[in-house]
């Protein structure tokens, strides 16, 4: 009997506590198969209904305050992503 062959790494995600705090069964870090940011946040929707609005916005573009990188790059919803890439998803933080 020969092993399955492994798939592609899925991505690492990691999410910004404020968000997560708006969803209570979310997690910081969560592993995701997807091929660009426009899929990870349908991912993030899927399991989290709603998430993906508070993300991106319905043009659809990345929300104003939020940003995704990966490998040190700022990256907008068509942004290709390599398996097993560690994306961050970042809120930006203003005040008076």
């Amino acid at each position: 009997m020969t092993a399955a062959a492994p798939g592609p790494a899925p991505l690492r995600v990691r999410l910004p506590a404020a968000l997560v705090a708006l969803f209570p069964d979310a997690d910081r870090l969560v592993e995701i198969d997807a091929a660009d940011v426009r899929g990870v946040v349908a991912a993030l929707d899927r399991r989290w209904p709603g998430m993906g609005m508070r993300i991106a916005d319905e043009r659809p573009a990345l929300r104003r305050h939020i940003a995704v990188v990966a490998n040190g790059e700022r990256l907008d919803l068509d942004a290709r992503l390599e398996p097993g890439t560690d994306v961050w998803v970042l809120m930006a933080i203003s005040g008076g």
